[in-house]
């Protein structure tokens, strides 16, 4: 073991339930995979692709499902040839198989108990055809990640769910989610152009190919006459053939999509038609096309607010009628539990209980038909009966981006902001159900009556323009009598939904194993024993999913539910959605934010002590904690702004032995001197050849502690200039503090021009908006070196260090601090408040800190002449430019400077993270992996950040030169040749 490595203990959780949960892992599980398993899978597809560890189970063990099953293996096969071999091998050991991608469904069918194979992380990718008329999409790539490429050729997907941020197009395929637009016409079953499928017997299908049928018939001849058979007695039923149709004139994915044998004529054409909405037990996606629809940009939107359920309910057919392309409903506790989200008006904490809003679109794709939409929308509203029981609501339609937009972030937030507002320990559910439009006024009635007869206050909201509502209900799930007071509510919901109202009871969520005991009662036995047999014909073996979608067990929707253990405050209203996921820097390394509470939260199921929790938490350390860039990202994804970077850091500060904390805070009261050794150890290393500083510093981090030795990159620059450029106090417009990083690293090696502080001084000169740089900066920080590693002494130490020196310099606030990193910027705007003194937080209140990309775009480009401009700039956003919401003005500053800028499509945070890339300098490979993909697909002429340690984190993935957006402004404003 290295010297000084923290003792995985110090992590074991100080309080848990008195009891171990029902529910833990055994300790019969605490070696993971079991053999021969674990060496089978090895030799298959390698190490690499293969999962045994129980920290890995666990952290697969759940979703954003109330349930939670523990698989025996986890696999990531990279190729349709290894997902071929994963089910031959299942075939052959009688062993079985669920794929998992985003884990966002919301009904256990991500979940398996033996083999779960991983088809998120190598199955990213997006091809457009046909100008984006259609596009051709890996099943892992998120709907945002396919939206934005798309957005670029004036298309999009119809699918529009809300979890588009994190949920992928092979799970919405697989489950037909549709989302807020999309309805019956929009969704997968309706926009699939067709399917690449890997079925249970290792056949690939690709059902755009013009010999398809041919294939499958010399591959799987029995599979072709029986979907032909099962055609032909579906169609020779009318009345069946009747009850189908009729069944999909609603919103509807509880079980088989019976009405491809209806709509195709091929076996492949009614292969790809079942393909979709199958979740995974009919074969695997491994691509798909999509005829896409256009975008229509002219937007308007209004939010209205009516006294009840069923009055806004009743409102819902005049804006279909109007043209509306959306009308989604929010009832009161939705709308009371939104004010969690960041932006949504505070006064909504006090709306009256039985108030509902509706928030009605229209989409157009130019000014004239738009403006044909507002009429008649405006016509509708002297027919409702609204009301404005709070100050912030206005019931008026807006065209305002921003305003629009906040609407939307509340709407999506349904489930994270409800299940975040849920009582602590318990289990959230979440159930989705479709009735007849013009019916949907009685049904809100009979659910709210239904709801107070057996003990629930659901939260309610819901694509209202199709008749589809969402509720969620929240009860504990280690006490047997709340498990069967919701399964009684089940029993009579299902009934209610099926036998008043004949609708669907799964609209868009798919069957999952929460419907599958009620699919008969909604289907009937002749139409489920046609699924049977669907079934037994696609999937002989019964390799795939199974108890998913078809469960013959009465209470299959009971078995598994999962306990939700208290957790840290900062992560205890995690519902496990998943939000988080895509943002994440180690998502493809180690763990998400998600995986990280989920092994906080199994922790905490077991006994002290027990050989589970010793192994977790011998592997939380590196993967959950170590390799946690502290980015926060995840708190910007999150809709209840969950930051689980935030308890990685105080992990980090709680294996902290006294004596590094005491180390830690002399480097803070003494950096003036650590900051110029750092500075002149930089010097030292430019001259030393970087293959032997690697060599020796990968040593040393075999003796010591990884996570306190860096490792030498050949990207990292050599030292800044020793002395600051030269300015006056006097007539400045701002104070410029240059960054510590800054004063220690110089520039690209192939910059010839002046330094950063040098271009910021004199852009701003070049503008008539002189900066000033006070002479006593050395020695000061933005205090995230200690922040960030958890040091919480040495952070308040130099946070208030920091705060008082800025206030002196702007003269007490007078002038604004503009700052030249954006990871310092955040730090002093933000991160520095909760480790100052009452009086420092009195005076950082009046002090005015703005990054220098704002600073540039907005105070200087204004005054300033491009006299040349680069051909081609590619940029990289930081995680603190995202949270400082600067991403604009740095692409305002490259299209100043370039005359053609990209923003990756799959840019996200770096992993570099100050020196974290230097101490795990996998965790930036993985984290830009894609991004680097994307850059190095060509060359250009510029590279573009605006925070060093990032640009050399990009430098280092990449191989190109990346340097600060200021440096390039200063170029092509600089007079004469340049």
């Amino acid at each position: 073991m290295p010297l000084l490595e923290p003792d995985p203990g110090a992590l074991r959780p100080d309080v848990r339930p008195e009891d171990a949960s029902s529910d833990r892992v055994t300790d019969a599980g605490a070696g993971g995979t079991p053999e021969p398993l674990r060496s089978d899978l090895l030799a298959l597809l390698g190490p690499e692709k293969v999962l045994t560890h129980i920290s890995d189970l666990v952290r697969y063990a759940s979703d954003a499902s109330p349930y939670r099953f523990l698989p025996r293996v986890v696999v990531l096969p990279g190729t349709t040839a290894e997902v071929a071999a994963v089910l031959a091998y299942a075939r052959e050991h009688g062993r079985q198989v669920v794929f998992r991608a985003a884990g966002t469904s919301l009904n256990g069918q991500a979940q398996g108990e033996d083999i779960l194979v991983d088809v998120r992380r190598h199955w990213v990718g997006v091809e457009v055809l046909d100008e984006g008329r259609r596009a051709r999409i890996a099943p892992g790539t998120t709907i945002l990640r396919a939206n934005t490429t798309l957005a670029r050729h004036g298309r999009v997907l119809g699918p529009d769910p809300a979890s588009a941020v994190a949920c992928t197009v092979g799970g919405v395929v697989a489950n037909n989610a549709s989302g807020m637009t999309a309805g019956t016409t929009r969704n997968s079953y309706r926009t699939v152009a067709s399917l690449t499928v890997v079925l249970p017997t290792g056949t690939v299908v690709d059902t755009a190919a013009p010999d398809a049928d041919e294939r499958l018939a010399a591959a799987e001849p029995e599979l072709c006459a029986g979907l032909l058979a099962l055609k032909r007695e579906i169609e020779d039923d009318a009345a069946l053939t009747a009850r189908i149709r009729a069944k999909y004139t609603l919103k509807n994915t509880n079980g088989y999509r019976l009405d491809a044998f209806l709509d195709g004529t091929t076996p492949v054409e009614i292969l790809r038609g079942l393909m979709v909405g199958s979740e995974g037990t009919f074969g695997f996606l491994s691509e798909i096309v999509f005829d896409t629809l256009p975008l229509d940009r002219e937007v308007l939107t209004g939010l209205f607010f009516f006294p009840s359920l069923p009055a806004a309910a009743a409102a819902v057919p005049l804006f279909n009628e109007a043209g509306a392309l959306a009308v989604e409903l929010m009832d009161g506790n939705t709308l009371r539990a939104s004010v969690q989200v960041e932006g949504v008006p505070a006064d909504w904490a006090h709306l009256p209980g039985t108030t509902t809003a509706l928030l009605v679109e229209f989409r157009a794709p130019d000014e004239e038909r738009l403006a044909a939409f507002e009429a008649a929308a405006e016509a509708v509203l002297p027919r409702l009966t609204l009301v404005a029981p709070v100050a912030s609501v206005t019931n008026t339609f807006t065209r305002d981006p921003g305003t629009i937009a906040s609407y939307w972030k509340a709407r999506k937030a349904f489930v994270t902001a409800v299940g975040g507002s849920r009582p602590s320990g318990t289990t959230l559910i979440t159930e989705d159900f479709a009735v007849p439009p013009d019916r949907l006024a009685e049904a809100c009635e009979a659910l709210l009556a239904l709801q107070t007869r057996h003990g629930f206050d659901a939260a309610v909201a819901g694509h209202a323009a199709h008749g589809n509502l969402h509720f969620l209900l929240a009860f504990d799930a280690g006490l047997p009598s709340d498990v069967a007071r919701y399964a009684a509510f089940m029993d009579a919901f299902c009934r209610m939904t099926v036998e008043r109202f004949d609708g669907s009871l799964k609209a868009e969520h798919a069957t999952g194993r929460n419907i599958a005991p009620f699919l008969e009662l909604e289907w009937g036995p002749r139409a489920t024993g046609l699924m049977w047999r669907t079934k037994q014909l696609i999937d002989p073996a019964g390799v795939l999913a199974p108890r998913i979608v078809l469960d013959r067990d009465p209470e299959a929707h009971l078995r598994g539910l999962k306990s939700v253990p208290t957790v840290e405050p900062v992560a205890d209203p995690c519902i496990e959605c998943g939000f988080c996921e895509p943002t994440c820097p180690s998502n493809d390394l180690t763990t998400t934010p998600r995986q990280r509470i989920v092994l906080r939260r199994e922790m905490m199921r077991q006994p002290s002590g027990s050989p589970v929790e010793a192994r977790l938490l011998e592997a939380y350390g590196h993967d959950a904690v170590d390799t946690c860039a502290g980015d926060s990202t995840c708190k910007l994804a999150c809709p209840v702004g969950i930051d689980t970077g935030a308890m990685m850091k105080a992990f980090r500060h709680q294996r902290h032995s006294a004596r590094e904390e005491r180390v830690a805070t002399l480097t803070a009261e003494h950096f003036r001197v650590v900051e110029a050794a750092a500075r002149l150890a930089v010097a030292a290393a430019a001259k030393i050849d970087d293959r032997l500083l690697s060599a020796l510093t990968r040593g040393l981090r075999k003796v010591v502690r990884p996570d306190l030795m860096p490792e030498w990159l050949p990207a990292v620059p050599g030292p800044a200039k020793h002395r600051l450029p030269g300015t006056s106090r006097l007539d400045a417009r701002a104070v410029y503090y240059p960054a510590c990083v800054n004063r220690i690293f110089g520039g690209p090696e192939e910059h010839t021009g002046p330094s950063l502080a040098e271009a910021v001084v004199a852009v701003s000169a070049r503008a008539g908006k002189p900066v000033w740089i006070p002479r006593d900066v050395r020695g000061t920080c933005c205090a995230t070196i200690w922040h960030s590693k958890g040091y919480e002494q040495a952070d308040a130490v130099m946070a208030n260090r920091i705060v008082e020196a800025a206030w002196g310099w702007t003269g007490g606030g007078q002038l604004p601090l503009v700052v030249d990193a954006s990871s310092c910027t955040l730090g002093i705007a933000h991160e520095v408040v909760p480790y100052l003194t009452p009086a420092n937080r009195e005076l950082h209140r009046e002090l005015t800190v703005v990054d220098s990309l704002v600073w540039a775009a907005e105070e200087l480009l204004p005054e300033l002449e491009i006299l040349r401009t680069a051909g081609s700039a590619v940029v990289h956003p930081t995680c603190s430019m995202e949270h400082l919401r600067d991403v604009p003005q740095l692409m305002a500053l490259a299209e100043a400077c370039a005359e053609e800028v990209l923003l990756p499509d799959s840019a996200r945070c770096c992993g570099f993270a100050g020196d974290r890339g230097l101490l795990h300098r996998e965790l930036t490979e993985s984290a830009t992996a894609r991004e680097a993909a994307e850059v190095t697909a060509r060359e250009w002429d510029a590279y573009l950040s605006a925070n060093r340690m990032c640009e050399i984190g990009m430098a280092h993935a990449t191989g190109r030169t990346y340097r600060s957006a200021l440096l390039e402004l200063e170029r092509a404003t600089r007079p004469g040749d340049g």
